[in-house]
C-alpha cells in the first residue's frame, strides 16, 4: 500500500503530528511525507491513501491572513501563500474509490472550542471525490503554540495504524 501525508504546520506541532501519522502507517505502507508548500509542486501522486492535517485557525482551515499572523509568532519559516485549504480547492477530482483522511492540531483549552480544521479537510476531500477512510482527527495542543498535549503522538501514531490496518484489509479484500 501506497500513502502520502500532506500537512501544513507553523509552529511544528502539525508537522509532528504528521510524521507520528508516517510513523503508524509504515506498518503497512510505503509512506511519503510533505509539506502542503512541497506537495503543491509534486504531480498528483498514485497512492492508495491520502492523509491531510493542518492546524485549526479562527475555528477552521487556515487563510493566507492567518498564516500571516501565525508567521509573525515564530522564527521558523511559514508558507504564508498555501495553505491545507488552498491546495485541495486546487486540486483536481479523483477517481471512484480514492480514500483520505484528515486531522488537525487544535487547543486543548477551553474544551468547549468549536471548530476544526480537520472537519473542513474532510468536507473539501469529500467534494473533491474521496471516500474518508475515518472521521476526521483532532489533536490536542497546550495553548496557541504548543506544545502538544500529553500523550497526542503515541494517539496519532495508533490512529494510522488502524487506518494502515484497515486500508490494507479493504485492498486486499477488494481483489
Amino acid at each position: 500500500m501506497r500513502a502520502r501525508v500532506v500537512y501544513e504546520s507553523m509552529f511544528g506541532n502539525t508537522a509532528a503530528i504528521a510524521r507520528a501519522i508516517a510513523d503508524g502507517l509504515r506498518s503497512h505502507a510505503e509512506v511519503e511525507v510533505l509539506s502542503v508548500a512541497a506537495a503543491a509542486e509534486m504531480p498528483e501522486p498514485t497512492i492508495d491513501l491520502l492523509v491531510v492535517g493542518g492546524p485549526t485557525h479562527t475555528f477552521g482551515l487556515s487563510r493566507t491572513r492567518t498564516r500571516r499572523d501565525a508567521a509573525g509568532n515564530t522564527d521558523a519559516p511559514v508558507a504564508v501563500d498555501i495553505g491545507i485549504r488552498e491546495w485541495l480547492d486546487a486540486a483536481l477530482p479523483v477517481s471512484e474509490g480514492s480514500r483520505a483522511a484528515a486531522f488537525c492540531t487544535k487547543a486543548a483549552k477551553p474544551r468547549w472550542l468549536p471548530g476544526s480544521a480537520a472537519r473542513g479537510a474532510g468536507k473539501r476531500l469529500r467534494r473533491l471525490g474521496y471516500e474518508l477512510a475515518d472521521d476526521p482527527v483532532d489533536f490536542l495542543v497546550e495553548g496557541m503554540q504548543g506544545p502538544l498535549a500529553h500523550g497526542e503522538l503515541e494517539r496519532a501514531r495508533l490512529w494510522a495504524e488502524r487506518l494502515a490496518h484497515t486500508e490494507l484489509d479493504r485492498i486486499t479484500h477488494r481483489v
